[in-house]
């Protein structure tokens, strides 16, 4: 087992005084948008968002617009919006963001609420703007290999529209069946091709971008290269709505890859399967995707499903290959599985046989959120050589709570989904909840990661954000949220 990496966390960074660090920042948030924590006239606010929008483009019924209040994620404060809207063009947008302006106003910028952070939960007197009605794919080209969309395109309609021309966009998050572009590149989001073809911000190759006051920017190009000016576009990827509102996107594509065979391998510890996951990272093996189940996740996808995943193993490690051989890459990786201490090595005979497998997997956390009344899902990533350390560490963490903690990750990245199943109308477990969460966070910093490889800060981790930056990184972060957003209206309370 390697030692663990030693990683600077700031000018020795005093976890004690993080309370401050944070609260010092939400002080200074709150001067910026004081005005809009003021009594706004809603009547006044209204009269103006409508001299630039549609009717059927503002929802101001309270038993609909409470429905906009919140993503997915468990144990996030959420308010309630003055108003939703729902715009179709740029130029309505851009209305939005002036009128916020003038009455500072807060906006919370919406997709389809898949989110697990709370990042996309209202204010009270928000503006939500939900970008779902700005869903066309505006251009796709075989030959520049790129598609132009607006941000509400949902993932899995652009995934087969770029199909039908023999291309792919490659990231797939598990809910890439509902989830909006404009949401991925909010989050950053990943996938399970990620071990291979990588995240959204390596397919963003240019954004156009509402600024708080209106105004609106072209980041980045349409070209395959390009280093002009600073990276605005990879600023904006990740930022949670918080400097912009995308608007646009340009994103890069790559040629449709064969289908790909999956293999299944069972072993009787998850410390075994990591093992596998070393060997076949080591040996230059590329898979387009290798995912990690623990037996706690296994039993509630069979409990779901009923897709008769072996509950005998401890661990569950799915690898794929889209090569022009997967039967013999397949072959290989399975050597390493078996050689590693696996009890059972099954590779799929037919792609069909592959999607079943696929399809398990990526009901993983439906299904570990059907174990008991209430979930908290972390995010946690470690260096791939520290995942078996992050995966016995949480069994303990369990363990000494008392709870029922699935663990499925995109092993190929070492980025881990333990999650947290407990009863929230039970005070003492939901205390433990949030302390075992809490201590997830922690173990993956000391073993070198980061609190969110996937699912952004939103709020639920805006203290851990606080912890992995040290203070002289929240310090220039929020100077760059400044620079952006000087009244402090976009997305306020997320990330910092």
């Amino acid at each position: 087992m390697d030692e663990p990496l030693d990683r600077p966390r700031g000018d020795d960074l005093n976890l004690d005084d993080l309370g401050d660090l944070n609260g010092l920042g939400d002080a200074r948030d709150a001067d910026r948008a004081k005005d809009a924590d003021h009594a706004v006239d809603l009547g006044d606010l209204l009269d103006r968002l409508r001299a630039g929008l549609p009717a059927e483009a503002l929802i101001t019924d309270p038993d609909v617009t409470v429905s906009y209040g919140r993503d997915m994620a468990s144990f996030c404060a959420a308010g309630t919006p003055a108003v939703v809207v729902l715009p179709r063009t740029v130029e309505q947008v851009q209305h939005v963001l002036r009128t916020a302006t003038a009455l500072r106003v807060p906006v919370v910028p919406q997709g389809a609420r898949t989110g697990l952070s709370g990042a996309a939960n209202a204010t009270d007197g928000c503006i939500v703007l939900s970008l779902v009605k700005m869903d066309r794919i505006l251009e796709i080209s075989p030959v520049d290999r790129i598609a132009v969309v607006e941000p509400g395109v949902v993932n899995a309609v652009l995934s087969r529209a770029v199909e039908e021309r023999g291309l792919s966009y490659p990231p797939d998050p598990s809910s890439w069946e509902t989830c909006t572009i404009g949401g991925n590149i909010g989050t950053a989001s990943g996938g399970l091709c990620c071990v291979k073809y990588g995240v959204t911000a390596e397919y963003v190759l240019g954004l156009d971008v509402v600024l708080a006051d209106g105004r609106l920017l072209t980041t980045g190009r349409r070209t395959a290269k390009g280093v002009a000016g600073y990276d605005l576009t990879r600023l904006f990827v990740g930022s949670e709505g918080s400097l912009g509102v995308v608007v646009k996107a340009v994103l890069a594509l790559k040629p449709k890859p064969p289908r790909q065979l999956v293999l299944a391998a069972e072993f009787p510890s998850a410390a075994a399967a990591c093992d596998a996951i070393c060997a076949i990272m080591a040996r230059g093996h590329a898979p387009s995707l290798l995912e990690l189940m623990d037996a706690t996740t296994v039993r509630a996808v069979n409990a779901l499903g009923r897709t008769g995943l072996p509950e005998t193993t401890e661990a569950l490690l799915l690898a794929a290959f889209d090569t022009p051989d997967p039967t013999a890459d397949l072959a290989a990786v399975g050597e390493l599985c078996t050689a590693a201490g696996a009890t059972g090595v099954v590779p799929a005979d037919t792609v069909a046989e592959s999607e079943l497998l696929l399809a398990a997997r990526r009901t993983a956390l439906t299904a570990l959120e059907a174990v008991k009344s209430a979930t908290m899902i972390d995010d946690v990533c470690v260096p791939r050589s520290r995942l078996g350390a992050m995966i016995d560490g949480t069994a303990a963490i369990a363990e000494k709570h008392g709870l029922t903690i699935g663990v499925c990750a995109h092993a190929g990245d070492g980025n881990t989904h333990p999650v947290v199943c407990f009863d929230h109308t039970d005070p003492d477990e939901t205390r433990r909840a949030r302390e075992s969460f809490d201590e997830i966070m922690a173990l993956g910093l000391e073993l070198g990661g980061t609190i969110t490889g996937e699912h952004g800060v939103g709020v639920l981790k805006k203290e851990w954000l606080a912890r992995e930056l040290g203070p002289v990184g929240v310090e220039l972060q929020r100077g760059i949220k400044r620079t952006f957003d000087p009244l402090g209206i976009l997305n306020p309370g997320k990330v910092f």
